[in-house]
Parts: structure tokens; C-alpha cells; sequence
């Protein structure tokens, strides 16, 4: 199977995961909205209400979040990998990704411990290699060291997706060790996959100016119908100013709420779009890369050896599943 044959094949989490994002985004501004409303008309102070509404939706989505919709991404990432070592889906792809998920991790607190892991190693590594711009010092230093952060971060996502992969791969073998392998596989196969980087950033930053572009004039038009909202919220901030607090002179004005908002709604779906649908077609091949290259060539005690050095977690990782016997 080529990589678009399967994304296409994949396409039903991506739907899945979309119209999650996009019913909890709605979900938040309701709740954000209806606690703007409700303080504004019982206290006249709409701003705490809208803060404190942004809050209960984020965490009413996080808890929902938690226990379900990781499937859909991990059970991508699961079908991805089996499309690429068997060349071949099931019909019934979502039930058989679900099903891999559950029986890979039998419970979500497994799932998100093994993420969390992945997660601190490359983040480890990649941290050792952002000192690099700031160890030149200065503010020319600490900026080449943001941008190389900025740009490690978005590399270290897709490494860790990469890894989940390899941790579906090796079905066979215990999912900590498995992990490990997977770290050790950016390291040892690195010029590999630094052939992905270009069509990573190029299609990041070119869905970023379309989709965003989109929706920021979207948000924008709706911005525009309520206008008493907007200048009620400015007209908070002024009081605020005038109270001697430090408030930018930019949120006393209506017309910059407005177009706050608009960017700010701009910037979700294009990450909602992005993350569920541009991001995995990306993915299949930087996977492919991942998971080939480790085929090839499975780490060895050497190279975790070499790893131990440079990741404290990866050390106590890998002390930990060699005292276990795995």
C-alpha cells in the first residue's frame, strides 16, 4: 500500500477525531459565553465570567477527552503501522484500530504512561540540543535557541507518534521495552528521517496561511454581530486601565476584541484541521521512514548503551526494564 492509499484507509479516525475537536470547541465557547452573560447582567463584570466559564469547558473537555478520544489518534497510528509492515488493512479498519489499542493497552492510564514517557525522552533530548543556540549567548543566542526549540517541538511530536508506532509494531515485546527501541531508532536512522523535515514545516506553515487565513475571516464576520459583547469587554479593560492596573491600551478597543477573537478562533481550527487531517497525511510517510528503517536494522544493547548518556529518563527507563528481565 502506498502512503495514500493509507491515509485514505485511515480517513475514518481523522473524521471521527474531527468532529470531536470541533463539538468540544463549540462546547467551550457556549460555556465561556454563558458565563460572560451570566456575570455580566448579575455583577456587570462579564470579564471574571468569561474566564471562569473558559475554565469549566476545558476541563468538562479534558475529562472526556481522557477516556476516549485518544483512540482515535492512537488507533490511527496503529492501523498506519500494520498498512506499512503488512501492506494490507482490514474492512472493518476503526474496529480493528480500537480493538489494537485496547489490547496493546488494557487500560487508558497504561496508554498515557507509555505516551508520557515517549514524551519526556525526545523532549529530554531535544532540550540537549536547543543549549546549543543558547549556550552563544546573548539575545541573538536566546533566539536561535527559541527557534531551534520551536522547531524541535514540532519534530519531537512526530517522533513520538513514530514511537507509538513502533510500540504497536512489536506487538511481541513489552511495551516499555518497545519504547525504548523506538527512541533509540531517531538516533541510530537520523538521516533518514531528517529527509521528512521539509515537508513537515513546508505543509505546516502553508495550512497555517490557507486554513487559518480562512477561518480567522470566518470568526471575523461572526465577531460582527455582536458588538454591544465586545464593547461591554472593552469597555471592563478601560475600567481596569483607569483602576491603575496594567492593561494594554489594545484591549480597550472594541475593533481589536474582535479581531483578538477572530485570530484566536483563526489559530484552534487551524490546528483542529491540521492535527486531523493535514498532520496524519504527513505522518503515513515520515512512519513509513520510522518504521522501515527499524526493520532493517532493530537497536541493540550498544545503542541503548550510547542513549543512557544522553537521556536521563531513557536511563532509568532502560535500567528499569533490565533489572525486570524484559
Amino acid at each position: 500500500m502506498d502512503n495514500k492509499e493509507i491515509y485514505k484507509k485511515t480517513l475514518t479516525f481523522s473524521l471521527r477525531r474531527f468532529l470531536w475537536d470541533v463539538l468540544a470547541f463549540v462546547i467551550i465557547i457556549i460555556v465561556a459565553a454563558a458565563g460572560f452573560f451570566l456575570a455580566e447582567k448579575a455583577a456587570a463584570n462579564g470579564l471574571i465570567g468569561l474566564v471562569i466559564g473558559i475554565v469549566i469547558g476545558i476541563i468538562i473537555v479534558a475529562i472526556v477527552s481522557h477516556f476516549f478520544s485518544y483512540v482515535f489518534k492512537a488507533g490511527q497510528i496503529a492501523m498506519m503501522t500494520r498498512a506499512i509492515t503488512d501492506g494490507k488493512l482490514p474492512d472493518d479498519v476503526y474496529g480493528e484500530g480500537k480493538k489494537i489499542v485496547k489490547e496493546r493497552f488494557l487500560t487508558v492510564a497504561a496508554y498515557y504512561a507509555v505516551t508520557n514517557v515517549i514524551k519526556g525522552i525526545f523532549n529530554e533530548l531535544g532540550k540537549a540540543i536547543t543549549a546549543v543556540g543558547s549556550a552563544i549567548g546573548g539575545d541573538s543566542g536566546n533566539a536561535i535557541g527559541s527557534t531551534i526549540s520551536s522547531a524541535i517541538n514540532v519534530v519531537v511530536g512526530y517522533l513520538c507518534d513514530c514511537c507509538l508506532g513502533w510500540v504497536f509494531y512489536r506487538k511481541d515485546e513489552k511495551a516499555t521495552k518497545a519504547t525504548l527501541e523506538g527512541g533509540v531508532l531517531f538516533f541510530k536512522h537520523g538521516k533518514t528521517l531528517a529527509k521528512n523535515l521539509g515537508r513537515i514545516f513546508g505543509m505546516g506553515l502553508l495550512s497555517l496561511a490557507v486554513i487559518g487565513g480562512i477561518f480567522f475571516g470566518i470568526f471575523y464576520l461572526i465577531t460582527m454581530a455582536f458588538p454591544e459583547a465586545f464593547a461591554a469587554l472593552a469597555a471592563e479593560f478601560a475600567k481596569m486601565a483607569s483602576e491603575g492596573e496594567e492593561v494594554s491600551e489594545i484591549l480597550t478597543n472594541p475593533n481589536n476584541l474582535q479581531l483578538i477573537a477572530a485570530g484566536i478562533g483563526g489559530v484552534v481550527m487551524w490546528e483542529i484541521i491540521h492535527s486531523t487531517f493535514v498532520r496524519p497525511f504527513i505522518l503515513v510517510g515520515v512512519l513509513r521512514n520510522y518504521i522501515e528503517s527499524g526493520m532493517k536494522g532493530k537497536p541493540t544493547e550498544k545503542d541503548f548503551n550510547e542513549i543512557d548518556g544522553k537521556s536521563k529518563k531513557f536511563a532509568k527507563l532502560h535500567q528499569e526494564v533490565d533489572v525486570a528481565g524484559e
